[in-house]
């Protein structure tokens, strides 16, 4: 759709942009869970720094090379978010949306089988990092203590059950709680399509397996039936032209001989 080149670094970028996005995550997470470990933030902050600069070359690169500039810019407008957000902190967040990116660039191309695989993996994405969200928000004001309670509360507010028992009170924390009610309402809604699409392409096959097979046993009948025909018609005798001149004088003959009997009234 937008040119061989832009299909050939997409496929060649794929890995190491999955790695780079890993390496975010990871750094992401160092940087919540270790908050008193100065030289292991340190490092992490690079490592953010370094993989922004690695998604934004990828997407100048993408944007120069692809044949219709503006279609693609206005249908890859979660890459721009990826690169274009300030790096102030409680933005950071939306820089995981690279690997739903590379999630979907790579799913696109899939069967629908490993499409729901993907899109489970993505719904267990979202679902970590708006733990880590909540837990960075909430840190020292809320309900939310620690990691365990923040993964209950992303569990349980993305698949809309919301207990109750944790409640973000911050105004960051509310703000990833209505993205995550969102965004987990989509990916629940994409994981039961697909499913459902997915059954339904296994008995639409199935019937069409079934049809296929009656019409190769009703072929295969009429063959059969074709070969005993053609079978009896060599077992039985053929009759010549003079037996067959024979009995068509019988049968001129039979009305002659009752018509001489004599009448016995």
């Amino acid at each position: 759709m937008y040119g061989e080149k832009l299909e050939r670094w997409n496929r060649r970028t794929e890995w190491p942009l999955t790695v780079a996005a890993l390496a975010f995550f990871a750094a992401y997470a160092t940087q919540i869970l270790a908050k008193h470990n100065q030289a292991v933030n340190s490092i992490a902050e690079w490592v953010i720094w370094l993989t922004w600069i690695v998604f934004i070359i990828d997407y100048v690169v993408r944007i120069c090379i692809t044949e219709n500039r503006w279609k693609w810019f206005y249908s890859h407008l979660l890459d721009l978010a990826v690169v274009a957000l300030p790096m102030l902190r409680p933005l950071r967040l939306m820089r995981f949306l690279a690997l739903v990116a590379l999630i979907q660039r790579s799913a696109g191309t899939k069967l629908r089988g490993k499409v729901l695989i993907y899109t489970l993996g993505a719904a267990s994405l979202v679902m970590v990092v708006a733990a880590l969200a909540i837990l960075d928000a909430e840190h020292g004001h809320g309900q939310i203590k620690n990691f365990g309670d923040a993964l209950w509360w992303s569990f349980v507010t993305m698949t809309t059950v919301g207990y109750g028992d944790f409640v973000p009170t911050t105004v960051a924390g509310r703000i990833v709680a209505g993205g995550l009610m969102v965004g987990g309402i989509a990916l629940i809604g994409a994981v039961t399509a697909t499913l459902a699409s997915w059954i339904v392409e296994r008995v639409s096959n199935q019937a069409n397996a079934v049809n296929g097979a009656t019409e190769d046993q009703v072929e295969r009948l009429r063959l059969e039936l074709a070969e005993v025909k053609e079978m009896l018609r060599a077992q039985l005798p053929d009759p010549g032209p003079q037996s067959a001149s024979e009995s068509s004088s019988e049968l001129v003959e039979r009305p002659e001989t009752a018509s001489t009997e004599p009448d016995h009234s």
